[in-house]
């Protein structure tokens, strides 16, 4: 009678692989830590054996022997913003190119919560950090031992990976200026300043509009910890806007889709559609405009790009740590996407 192991499939070690390669098991271990110190023949010999022989690699065992651990940490302001939401589902999703994977932080603005949260990661072996929370400074995060990159917030000393808002603001100015509104109106929140990327967004409106000489506003909300602060926030500048431009035609920007889509939802409540006099824009392109009652017009920024440049950055950083002779970075990198314009129903009502 048979074995009951005789159809089980033997595990392969680095002793296998170095009797079939003819190199040392210390070769073979360097092929796994430290693969830079291989010739690049080498490298292939080893790759080609391991699909020869099916090899596959016990992770736990490399987390102990190299301290690698493949894990990014994330921490992000909130999952209230339907922004932040759609940029950590493509984050996620960037698995499948670079192989990392990620440890996710809530932030809630509170320095020290976050610090800890940051000593957490740090624990937990990661190799890079993504941050889009704005509590703690890029000074502060460029301390740490590790490669740090963020998304959309202040940047001096780390590297980023940001829209092009200025561009963005100019979009959107643009797009309600070519609708004859008589007053533009730009909602931003209290905490954007020009340290801030998103503070472009300001810029470039208010460009536009002192070029073209156009009737136009700047309103600042406050950011909200919960939806209801929001709205209670874009309702009373939604009764101020509705009261005092009456009978004229409002061109509205606002910084966000998340609120664009509550400003659109008191329009709705009170008139029961979208009136003529009220043309609106957003900025994101999240998920929330696309799937609003009528779809928001947006100033669209490409997150599934910025996500995958901010790992992609990341990793190189990464890279280029493992290597036996690392290279530091003399400056940080800034890497800049483009936005793009998305109409909607929101500016292109039918008269």
């Amino acid at each position: 009678m048979g074995s009951a192991n005789n159809g089980k499939k033997k595990k392969v070690t680095f002793d296998d692989i170095a009797k079939y390669t003819g190199f040392s098991k210390t070769t073979i271990s360097r092929y796994f830590n430290f693969p830079d110190s291989l010739t690049l023949d080498n490298q292939e010999i080893i790759s080609n054996a391991l699909i020869d022989l099916d090899y596959k690699e016990n992770k736990v065992a490399r987390i102990l022997a190299n301290g690698k651990t493949e894990f990014i940490g994330v921490i992000i302001p909130n999952m209230l913003n339907h922004y932040y939401s759609e940029m950590l589902n493509r984050i996620l999703q960037t698995y499948g190119d670079f192989g990392y994977k990620f440890l996710v932080f809530l932030g809630n603005e509170q320095e020290e919560t976050e610090r800890k949260y940051i000593q957490e990661l740090l624990a937990y072996n990661i190799e890079g950090l993504i941050v889009m929370s704005f509590t703690l400074s890029s000074e502060e995060l460029a301390k740490l031992p590790i490669p740090v990159v963020t998304i959309e917030r202040e940047d001096r000393y780390v590297s980023s990976v940001n829209t092009d808002n200025y561009m963005g603001g100019v979009q959107a100015a643009s797009l309600l200026a070519r609708h004859n509104c008589d007053i533009l109106v730009h909602i931003n929140t209290a905490d954007t300043t020009p340290e801030r990327p998103a503070y472009g967004r300001i810029r470039g409106f208010l460009d536009i509009c002192e070029e073209k000489k156009l009737n136009h506003r700047l309103i600042y909300v406050e950011r909200g910890d919960s939806f209801e602060e929001m709205q209670e926030s874009l309702g009373e500048v939604f009764r101020e806007l509705d009261t005092s431009y009456s009978g004229m035609k409002k061109g509205i920007f606002v910084s966000g889709d998340t609120r664009a889509n509550i400003l659109l939802n008191f329009l709705i409540r009170k008139y029961g559609s979208l009136p003529e006099d009220y043309r609106i824009v957003g900025f994101d392109d999240s998920p929330i405009s696309r799937e609003a009652v009528i779809p928001i017009s947006t100033v669209g920024q490409q997150i599934d790009r910025m996500a995958y440049e901010a790992v992609s950055l990341l990793v190189e950083q990464m890279d280029e740590r493992r290597k036996r002779k690392p290279v530091p970075l003399q400056e940080p990198v800034h890497r800049v996407i483009t936005p793009i314009l998305i109409r909607r129903e929101t500016t292109e009502q039918k008269n």
